[in-house]
Order: structure tokens, then sequence, then C-alpha cells
């Protein structure tokens, strides 16, 4: 009787953990060796591998790369054709092949030895010649693919980037790479602008700050909330400093005291203990200071309180810091 898709499924993920948790065991002094010698190497690791390993070494060298340990994938087919050349004796080669035996490796092998380029392999089979002919083997090898005709990768596939995560992670520990270091590799990421942008990356300055004087009609600072477009106005007193806020919600609160707007100053009724920033604090921490209490926009002001930009929630939404 075939078995029924949840069985398949249940199967499939109970071999590849098996193979996992055997993997465990072969974690040895030759990874840490893989590893001293990744952490001492003053080029570039480059990844290789040929059909399904290809596409688990991409993946490796892309998590190498974006937790600090620089790396590349390089096509060992084409490295036979001319680009061998982006190897160089100051890289470590990460040779990935389950049989060890893959044509297109062992064909660049001799050239590697001959560049004097370090060479780590992860092979299914520690007596191949990959396996032989490296500094190091890591061996991911299988009891058995999850695939019942034991012909398509699938053990062997998750066991390798598993090893390939290991290896990244142990790396990215011993550097002490941190959130901001990551934030560098990724600054398209939403972490990325989390953690790099600034508000001063952010904040609009020199004429587009809405601002008017002391004394000014409440009329006319409309305008400039109007023209300005950030809901709210900075009003600023002779010495150039920062006398208060007024925004859309204090307009509400206007017409609700039914105030005249053609004669009332707009110091009567500004907000003169606002919630204002400095430029240098990252753009997500002035997010927060808005989510907490429950405003869209800030004045970003200097050690002398003189205003010098003003960020809206529209410009986080922007930028991608929500």
């Amino acid at each position: 009787m075939n078995m029924t898709y949840t069985e398949s499924a249940k199967r499939t993920i109970t071999i590849e953990r098996d193979a996992i948790s055997d993997l465990f065991e072969r974690i040895d002094e030759k990874f840490s060796s893989a590893c001293e010698l990744m952490t001492d190497c003053k080029g570039r690791v480059v990844v290789t591998g040929m059909g399904k390993s290809g596409h688990i070494a991409k993946k490796i060298a892309a998590t190498l790369a974006s937790t600090g340990t620089p790396s590349f994938f390089v096509h060992p087919g084409e490295a036979s054709h001319g680009d061998l050349g982006m190897i160089t004796n100051n890289d470590v080669v990460l040779a990935i092949s389950n049989s060890g035996n893959t044509a297109e490796i062992v064909t660049i092998l001799p050239l590697i030895k001959r560049m004097g380029t370090p060479l780590i392999s992860m092979t299914g089979n520690p007596d191949s010649i990959l396996a032989k002919q490296s500094n190091i083997n890591l061996d991911v090898s299988i009891t058995k693919e999850a695939c019942p005709l034991g012909l398509a990768p699938t053990s062997s596939t998750t066991v390798t980037l598993v090893m390939g995560d290991a290896l990244a992670v142990a790396l990215l520990e011993s550097k002490n790479f941190s959130e901001q270091d990551f934030a560098f590799s990724h600054p398209g990421g939403s972490l990325g602008k989390k953690l790099i942008l600034t508000v001063a990356d952010l904040m609009h300055t020199g004429k587009r700050i809405p601002a008017v004087k002391s004394g000014t009609l409440l009329s006319d600072g409309l305008i400039e909330i109007s023209e300005k477009g950030l809901g709210l106005t900075a009003i600023i007193n002779k010495e150039n400093k920062l006398a208060g806020l007024f925004t859309d919600g204090d307009l509400r609160r206007t017409f609700d005291a039914k105030l005249d707007l053609l004669t009332t100053i707009i110091d009567d009724i500004m907000t003169t203990r606002c919630k204002t920033i400095t430029a240098d604090i990252l753009a997500a921490e002035a997010l927060s200071i808005m989510e907490q209490h429950k405003i869209t926009g800030l004045l970003v002001t200097n050690s002398n309180q003189e205003v010098i930009g003003a960020l809206h929630m529209h410009d986080l939404l922007r930028a991608g810091v929500i």
C-alpha cells in the first residue's frame, strides 16, 4: 500500500533528522582545524561544487559572506576555462562533493595544489580522491538518502548544508560578529536599515523644516504646516532656539476652544514641553519614541536647543525602518 502524503513527509523528515544527528558526533578536531584555516585566511573562502552540491555550495558561500567571512562561489566547470584565475594562494578553497570523485573538481585539484591554496573538502566518502587530496576533510556521509530510490540528493545535501551553517556560525562567534556588522552586510534589508540608518540620514533640514517665529499668528503657522506637509511646526524664539511646537492635534483643540485663527498668537496655544530627539540616534529609536508617545513627528535639536531637523513617521516608512 502506498504511503499517504503525510506519512511520506514524516518519513523524509525522520531520515534527515537522523542524518543530522549522526553528524553531531563528527564535529571534532578536524572541524576546529577547518575553522582555524578559514579564520587565518588572508583572502577569501572560495566555495565550489557541482550539481546539487553546487547549489549547496552557493548557499554556504552566501552565508559565510553575510556573517563576516568573505566568500564567493566558483563553478568547477568554469574554473577549468578561466575562472581558476579568481583563486589566489591567499584564499582557502572549500570543495563540496558527496562522492568525492566529481570529475570537474578532481580536474582542478592539481592546479589548486600547485598554487599552494589550502583545500578543505566536504565529502560523503573519506577514501575519495578529493578527501585524500585535501588539507582537511569534513565527513558529511549519510546512512541513506530520504529519496526511496536512493538517487535524488536529499539527506546528503541537508547534512552538507548543516555542516556549512556550523562553520559559518562558529566563525561568526569567534570573531564576535555583531548585529551592527550583520547590518553592514545587509544594508537593503529591514534589519540593516534599523541598525544603520540614523535620524540624520532621514530628517528634513534647512528650508524643509517647518518653523515660524515666536509671536506669529496662528493662521500663518497653519500655512507653514500646510506647505511643509509634516503636520507640525516649530516655534523659534528670539535666541533662535526652540520655544515650542504646534501640531495638527493642537489645531483640533483650537477648534474645540473656538479660538480665532486670525487673531490668536501661536505662542498662546503651542506645546512648550515637546518631545525632541538628536540627529545621531538610530531611526529605529526615533520610531520607538513616536510609538511610545503616540505621535507622528519629532523635531531634531542640537545641544543648544536649536532646531536642525524634523522627522515624520512617513519618512521612516519610506526608508523601510517600519
